[in-house]
This record gives structure tokens, sequence and C-alpha cells, in this order.
């Protein structure tokens, strides 16, 4: 009986030596051993691929294995989000997200072909650029407060880069926090946009800061305040519109590396830890302050699950009361 007890302790304690040496799953050990796919669901030449090019320098140091950027523009973001989430879960394919594909397009599309939350592994939180609302130079609205009461006695005009956009939604969401009926002008891209803002034929527009910043810091536009939780390193006067009374208005577009579904643990980590030394190059440092953008606090991998768990419905509820529809 005693024998037959040692045998088995040896033998268990013979399979758990064996399972901690055994391989880890999907070649993680090894991984990478071919270049990675960084898929942009945007067209060339945008702050998301600019961003996307440069940490792939980035990545390169830190993986030895290239890092391919590839664009697949289409469906504002989806097409690509798509590809990735059907691709094969090993680590080689990873998406450039955005706030369109990974939390609010699921409530604009009929069929996004895809589930953020479900269809994809968080891998890194990269940061967010944060929108600011500029107003026409001559609008006669010094701060926010002259504004709302500017725009509950005339009616005020505001311009998107589309139906759905981010800068779209940021207007209906300050209707209803501020009570004020700002009237929506859709264009095709915040180039179109920001020309007619410019020229006077539109009041306002909560674009980003990046597109912004130079007219505003030539006088061309004037800045009310951003609207992001934090103020922005590249306007630091500029307070947010929380600050000046607009409780909890946060709007930005945030940027997070997402794997399909079904990436062993060990991979997901690998690449977390890449991209975390990849955001710390000062090269790369050095775009997000050109760029406007903010890195995030929480860079792990269920940083951002929890982030997108929280905006998916956050935009969706929004949507849905406002019967937000694209064009």
């Amino acid at each position: 009986m005693q024998r037959r007890s040692l045998l088995r302790g040896l033998t268990a304690a013979t399979l758990a030596i064996t399972a901690l040496s055994a391989p880890l799953p999907g070649h993680a050990a090894d991984f990478p051993e071919r270049p990675i796919n960084l898929v942009v669901p945007f067209p060339p030449g945008g702050p998301t691929d600019a961003l996307a090019r440069r940490l792939a320098d980035g990545l390169r140091q830190d993986l030895g294995q290239t890092v391919v950027v590839e664009n697949r523009a289409g469906a504002g973001g989806n097409v690509g989000a798509a590809y990735v989430a059907k691709a094969k879960p090993d680590g080689y394919t990873l998406l450039f997200g955005t706030s369109g594909p990974l939390a609010i397009n699921g409530s604009l599309y009929p069929d996004q072909g895809y589930d953020p939350r479900q269809d994809f592994a968080p891998v890194i939180r990269l940061g967010h650029l944060p929108n600011i609302l500029v107003v026409r130079q001559n609008l006669p609205a010094a701060d926010l407060q002259e504004l709302i009461a500017l725009a509950k006695r005339e009616p005020l005009f505001f311009a998107s880069s589309g139906n759905g956009a981010s800068s779209h939604l940021a207007g209906i969401l300050f209707n209803e926090k501020a009570g004020t009926e700002l009237q929506h002008v859709p264009y095709r891209g915040t180039g179109p946009a920001l020309t007619d803002l410019l020229g006077g034929q539109v009041d306002m527009s909560f674009t980003d800061v990046l597109t912004a910043l130079p007219h505003v810091r030539e006088g061309r536009l004037r800045a009310i305040g951003m609207a992001s939780a934090q103020r922005s390193a590249a306007l630091p006067d500029v307070p947010t519109l929380a600050e000046q009374g607009l409780d909890g208005y946060d709007v930005s577009v945030f940027f997070g590396i997402v794997a399909p579904a079904g990436t062993p643990e060990p991979i997901v980590q690998r690449l977390n830890t890449a991209f975390t030394h990849a955001l710390a190059i000062p090269e790369v440092e050095q775009t997000l302050a050109n760029q406007g953008i903010v890195k995030a606090d929480d860079t792990s991998p269920a940083g951002l699950a929890a982030f997108i768990e929280a905006e998916v419905p956050k935009w969706g509820e929004l949507i849905q009361r406002e019967k937000i529809a694209l064009d």
C-alpha cells in the first residue's frame, strides 16, 4: 500500500514537471518566428496610419521581426476589423483599432461582421486623441457658458466628418448635456468640414486637437474647450468642457491593439510588452506629442478589455436614444 502511494506521488510529480516544461501554446516561447501583420482599417496618410508605422519601426527592435502595416479601409473601419477577427489566432495578425471599429460601429451598421467584445483578444490600449470644440473666429462667444447662452437664443450649426463619426456624436452628447439644439451638418471627411468652418459657413466643430491646433494658434479658430477628460499638453491653457460645467463630458478617439480571439495568453503578453517598450522610444513619444495623442494610463490587456466593455454601451445608448443613422 505504502509503495503504491509513493508511486502515485512520483507519477503526479512527474506529470506536473512535464506540464511545466511543455512548449507554450501556439509556440509562444519562440514567438515571433516570422513578420507580423498590423492592419490599419483606414486609408494611408492619416494620424492612425502614421502612428502605426512609427510603432512598427519600434516593435522591430523588441521583437526581432518586421512588422508590416497593411491598410484595409472601408465601412468606417469594419472591413479591416472583420478581417482580423477572422484571422488565425496566432499573434501574427493584429488590428490597430480606434473608437469606430472597436466601440461605435456596432450600433450604426446593421451587420458589422464581428463583435468587438467577443471576437478579439485585447493587447494594449495605446492612448487617445482628444477632441476640441472650436468655433468660427467671429462667433460672439468667448467661453462655454456664452456659447450655450447664444445657442439658446439663435440656431447654431456644427460640422462633422460624417454621420456616426465621433465629431457627430460629440455634438449630440453636447446637446444632451447642455440643453441646446445645435444643428448637425455632416461632411464627407474632416477636411471639407474644416474648410467650411474656416469660411464661416458653419459655426463650430468638435474636431481632433491635431487638426485644430494650427488654426487655433494662428487665430483663425477660437477654442472653447477640450472635449476630453483632461487638458491637452498641446493647448494647456484651454480648459476642458467638464471644467466649465459640462460634467462628465468626454469624447476622444482612442487607439488600441487587438488580436483575434483565442490568441494564446503568453503571446498576448509578449505583444503587450513589445508595444509598451515601443511607446517608450523617444521617437515614438515625439510622434505622440506632435499628434496631440495622450498615452493611456493603463496599458494592460485587461485595461483595454474593460475600456471597450464600457465604451460600447456608452455610445450604443446615445445612438439609440437619438436615433442616429448613417447616410
